[in-house]
């Protein structure tokens, strides 16, 4: 009888064995659908934070990234008169700067007094134009009814109803610390300061922020950054332009017409022109008012005027521009400026488009291509 062999076992190792059951649990397909609901709420907490902080933070968000596109302006500048005048970097920021800081002065100097004083001229024609389209308001049905349906801050007679919930008390607390803290003037000097020192050391921040990223993720969070860096600054060279040559043409427009106050006028249309689309209308109804107050005609001259102009800025200005710098779809420009003017209020308007810009820009480099098949 040949002897029969006996194979002596050999104990697993223990690392085989949590291999093979981690090998079956994936395979479990309660396994694959709990770490499905896993994820899904990792991502759905994730967003309410982010939610929940622009909602209470909004204010403060709006001052950091104010900071930051102040910063990206100066850095760029920076470099473009290093590049041209080969100084080290400190030393043409603060080229830049003093450059700044002489136009800006000198500008105050020789047109402060007659700008402040066309601006007050401008107030009292535009409070006193409004009182008198009020007035004319109130002598029809129609105009009583439209005025009914108007808010306060309109002219009309409609008032807010209704207490606050405490969540609009939160955020209006939150909202108000800037304010009641800092002032206006104050939280403009926050911004100056803080843009300042960040375009002083940009890589310090930049690579601060870095830190905060996973490992794995910082090779993407760079390149991102960095994509949205170089939007803020095209955005930004490009809707200077178009600001100036909007405030220009406005301004000799409006003087070539007869309309008092036109270089105050023009330049509440360049400034104004720094919101797109609804900037338009914002620099174009004081003109409209005060051409009214001196004739129909005058107000009818006025309103083609800035028909005119917003045509050459959108049809020729805008082309050359976005060629160089960013493309925005006009419908999410004008959802972007209203979904955070709601939210974050005048600040939020004002740097809606620079900041929908910059997200634009990283969502199309961070997310892929769509394939023929896939495109409508």
């Amino acid at each position: 009888m040949p002897p029969i062999a006996v194979t002596e076992s050999k104990p697993v190792p223990a690392e085989e064995k949590r291999e093979s059951q981690h090998d079956t649990s994936s395979t479990d397909p309660r396994a694959v659908q709990l770490a499905k609901i896993h994820t899904l709420l990792q991502r759905t907490i994730l967003l309410t934070a982010v939610i929940l902080s622009i909602w209470l933070l909004g204010p403060v968000l709006m001052v950091v990234f104010a900071a930051t596109l102040l910063a990206v302006i100066l850095h760029n500048l920076a470099t473009l008169a290093q590049r041209r005048i080969k100084l080290p970097y400190w030393l043409a920021l603060s080229l830049v700067v003093v450059i700044l800081l002489t136009a800006f002065g000198g500008l105050i100097w020789s047109s402060g007094p007659t700008i402040a004083e066309q601006a007050t001229r401008l107030r009292v024609a535009l409070t006193t134009q409004a009182y008198a389209v009020r007035t004319q308001l109130g002598t029809s049905e129609f105009g009583r009814t439209l005025l009914d349906h108007l808010p306060q801050a309109l002219g009309g007679n409609q008032t807010g109803g209704g207490t606050d919930g405490m969540g609009s008390r939160i955020a209006g607390s939150m909202t108000g610390v800037l304010s009641s803290a800092f002032g206006a003037v104050g939280t403009l000097a926050v911004i100056l300061i803080a843009g300042l020192y960040f375009a002083l050391s940009p890589t310090l921040y930049v690579n601060g922020l870095l830190r905060l990223f996973p490992i794995a993720h910082r090779p993407t969070a760079r390149e991102l950054l960095l994509v949205a860096g170089r939007t803020l600054w095209a955005w930004t060279a490009g809707q200077a332009l178009d600001m100036f040559v909007v405030g220009v043409l406005s301004a000799l427009g409006l003087w070539f017409i007869g309309v008092p106050l036109a270089l105050a006028l023009g330049v509440v249309a360049g400034l104004a022109n720094f919101i797109p689309y609804i900037g338009a209308f914002i620099g174009a109804i004081p003109a409209i008012l005060l051409g009214l107050s001196v004739g129909t005609r005058e107000g009818l001259m006025v309103l083609t005027l800035y028909t005119a102009i917003q045509f050459f800025e959108g049809n020729v200005m805008a082309p050359l521009i976005q060629r160089h710098a960013v493309q925005m779809p006009p419908g999410v420009t004008i959802l972007s400026q209203t979904v955070f003017g709601t939210i974050l209020g005048l600040p939020g308007l004002i740097l809606a488009s620079p900041l929908t810009a910059a997200l634009l820009a990283v969502m199309d480099r961070a997310s892929p291509p769509l394939k023929d098949s896939d495109r409508v």
